[in-house]
């Protein structure tokens, strides 16, 4: 049986009336947590995403020092990449180094497919030890979307620019295509094992897209994010879209079949719904802001928390990830804000 208790995250991502706003934050998992950090002196992250039970406790383990209304299961957008054949290494102060990059039609042709439970037990194994056995809130499964996992997989690993991968989508649309179909089949098989195993909710993150212009978005990726969350919407779980950079593709992600647009910072929840946003919206504290001290992180906690109030679907997050240099005690006293400050609006 699943365990459930709290559902205000489930409620909200569904544009349902809820007592207080839900919060959860991105890369709340790990980061700053010292329990983390003396586990990460063992341990790689590929070696702690291998060990159900230490993950579970990793992914558990800001739930229960913030008391956050969601989730994130602890793991990397690239885990499933192996399984298709990618070499690919997490190596520390870099990322992700893939040693075979993808360069032509020829080299798509040689992925494989992804199947879950031979290629990824341990995630789904995770999964099912916090949703059957530790957590009282939902658990967010994610993937990366194609266009991100297709950037490190042609530029070979971080890029700046994305100079060679949008040069390949232009050059090579064949290639591009295939490898758009490869990419978009591998993440709805991984994704619904997740929901299979008991994750409650789906984050699509898309990292880098905010590198394209609309137009590009509306030819080469958006069919592929239609046919992802199309299949998705099957499974009857909340479906958020998240990407960096990409206000100007907020509307764009509006008009998939998914349930909560993801903002960053830099667009402002109130500007969202005047361009025509009408489904629930997820954010968007500039996580910078959390070294800054107590009085200007609550003003502008309370700003976003007065826009996003203003109508039912809204869940607060930061508009990208915790870093290492965040106390914990800043985002302990956040979730305590957020929850009081938001109640006490509703309940009127």
């Amino acid at each position: 049986m699943v365990k459930m208790i709290n559902d205000t995250f489930l409620r909200a991502a569904k544009g349902e009336k809820t007592e207080h706003v839900p919060v959860w934050y991105m890369r709340q998992a790990g980061r700053s947590q010292p329990e983390y950090r003396a586990i990460k002196e063992k341990y790689t992250l590929f070696e702690i995403t291998h060990q159900p039970e230490l993950c579970a406790y990793v992914t558990k383990l800001p739930v229960d020092q913030y008391n956050n209304d969601a989730a994130i299961l602890y793991k990397d957008i690239m885990s499933p990449l192996p399984a298709l054949g990618v070499e690919v290494e997490i190596k520390s102060g870099i990322g992700p180094v893939i040693s075979n990059p993808i360069r032509s039609v020829a080299d798509v042709e040689k992925l494989g497919e992804i199947n879950p439970e031979e290629d990824v037990p341990y995630v789904l194994d995770t999964i099912k030890l916090l949703t059957q056995e530790q957590l009282e809130v939902p658990l967010i499964g994610f993937a990366g979307a194609p266009f991100t996992l297709a950037s490190y997989m042609i530029e070979g690993g971080p890029s700046k620019n994305y100079n060679k991968t949008k040069a390949f989508m232009h050059a090579e649309s064949k290639a591009w295509f295939a490898l758009m179909d490869k990419l978009s089949e591998m993440t709805i098989t991984y994704v619904k094992a997740q929901i299979k195993a008991g994750a409650r909710a789906i984050q699509i993150f898309d990292s880098w897209v905010g590198a394209l212009n609309v137009e590009d978005y509306r030819i080469f990726i958006k069919p592929t994010m239609n046919r992802i969350f199309s299949a998705l919407r099957e499974e009857n779980v909340p479906l958020i879209m998240f990407g960096v950079g990409a206000s100007h593709l907020a509307m764009e992600w509006h008009d998939l079949p998914l349930d909560v647009v993801g903002l960053d910072w830099r667009l402002p929840i109130k500007e969202a719904r005047e361009r025509g946003i009408t489904k629930a919206v997820q954010g968007n504290l500039d996580p910078a802001l959390l070294l800054a001290p107590w009085e200007v992180i609550e003003a502008k906690a309370k700003e976003i928390l007065d826009q996003g109030m203003e109508r039912p679907g809204y869940i607060f997050n930061l508009g990208h990830g915790v870093f290492p240099d965040v106390n914990p005690e800043t985002l302990k006293r956040l979730t305590a804000f957020v929850h009081e400050y938001s109640a006490s609006k509703l309940s009127k």
